[in-house]
């Protein structure tokens, strides 16, 4: 068929890296909650809600978004996405100025959750239907974004909180995500039906063993894979995230690091959440999706045994930094695991609803590991017991299969987007 003029596939990648650092910066919480305590004698356990319903609400907002964005288009998901965000985030300098903490876990946990999940799922989703080519890698760059969202944003929040106090630093940041992510959304678009670029052909066996059929959210949740897909996200995410909620308090506990210290380390940990995405996800292109997710688990497993023994700063850093890499790992990967057993067409509903198992393994995993550690006063058993759990879910990947559907023939457009 002619070429039509179609948007810069590479400009909408651009866009979804830079989307993804501004809604990445839920991972940058921590640097609120110490000002929150001593500011406004609000307790540990109720700032620390705040980020529990922010982390639900995300899984919430990807599938409202997902399901939104199959019959809207992603721009204007992310748009309104980008606006309750920032509005989540403006809103909650007025909380926080009011020293009302339900509002607060409104504003920052239920609005900025939705609009931060709706967001996500926009990129994400585009991104795999523009790059069949290089869907691993390409989908593992976008969530990148996500994972350095933090590292970015952490250090310059704690200059403004302690520069112009909380509720000016959301202000802030709430205009600032506002206009980001709502400009961003501008240069989203889907291909057309059947589009691929110019003259490719699949040739490795990851890109050969992809589906060509595109199934809708209803026939996709009818099979068993994609429970399993997204049992094995939620299992990763709450391995992963059980570090993430106590890496200070299990550092200073366990090798007894100070509290700058180990907020310190916290920080540098992100660089290996966001390069587990990436590297995982590109990898993922050679070895296969199910590969990858059997390595993520066995490499936990065995982190997770020793953990508890490690009794050097140094070894502790490298355990946590492994596991940092594989939580990434599972967000980098997944997408692309999606999109190969379902198709890209209705990605966006059907990874909406897999990505709920973090807003899940996000409530469930924390409260666990917390509670545990309360009645024993120790991290062992907790971890001990992800360990087995990790052990356990090798399985899975083993067993699952790309399912089989009627492969339908669909209509090619070939045009350049370069």
């Amino acid at each position: 068929m002619a070429e039509q003029r179609l948007p810069s596939r590479w400009g909408i990648a651009v866009a979804a890296v830079v989307m993804q650092i501004c809604l990445g910066a839920v991972y940058a919480w921590s640097v609120f909650v110490k000002p929150l305590v001593s500011t406004q004698h609000w307790t540990l356990t109720e700032v620390s809600l705040s980020f529990t319903i922010n982390v639900f609400f995300i899984g919430v907002g990807t599938v409202i978004g997902g399901m939104w964005m199959d019959r809207a288009g992603p721009r204007k998901v992310a748009t309104v996405g980008g606006v309750i965000y920032g509005l989540g985030y403006t809103l909650s300098s007025f909380a926080t100025a009011q020293h009302s903490l339900p509002l607060l876990y409104l504003c920052y946990g239920v609005l900025a959750g939705t609009g931060g999940g709706m967001g996500y799922i926009c990129p994400v989703a585009t991104i795999a239907k523009w790059f069949p080519d290089k869907r691993g890698v390409m989908t593992g760059l976008a969530v990148t974004g996500y994972g350095a969202g933090a590292l970015l944003m952490g250090p310059i929040a704690a200059r403004e909180i302690a520069s112009v106090g909380v509720p000016t630093t959301f202000l802030i940041f709430g205009i600032t995500y506002f206009i980001g992510v709502v400009a961003t959304a501008q240069f989203y678009a889907n291909p057309p039906e059947g589009w691929k670029p110019a003259g490719w052909v699949p040739k490795t066996a990851v890109a050969k063993a992809a589906g060509s059929y595109d199934y809708t959210v209803t026939e996709a949740f009818g099979t068993w894979q994609a429970w399993v897909l997204w049992l094995m996200l939620f299992l990763n995410v709450s391995a992963g995230i059980m570090i993430i909620s106590q890496a200070s308090p299990i550092a200073q506990q366990q090798v007894h690091m100070t509290a700058v210290a180990a907020g310190t380390m916290v920080g540098l940990l992100g660089i290996f959440n966001a390069a587990g995405r990436f590297f995982w996800a590109w990898l993922s292109d050679y070895l296969g999706r199910a590969r990858v997710y059997f390595l993520l688990y066995l490499i936990q497993a065995g982190i997770f045994f020793l953990l508890p023994s490690i009794g050097t700063e140094t070894a502790l850093f490298i355990a946590f930094a492994a596991i940092y890499l594989c939580y990434g790992g599972g967000f980098g990967t997944m997408p692309s695991f999606t999109a190969d057993y379902f198709g890209a067409k209705h990605m966006g509903g059907i990874y909406g609803w897999i990505l709920l198992a973090w807003g899940v393994g996000g409530v469930v995993s924390p409260i666990m590991i917390a509670r545990i550690r309360q009645a024993t006063g120790s991290y062992s058993t907790p971890i001990h017991i992800i360990a087995v759990v990790m052990v356990v879910s090798v399985v899975l990947p083993l067993i699952v299969r790309r399912p089989k559907a009627k492969e339908i023939g669909q209509p090619e457009l070939v045009a350049r987007a370069s």
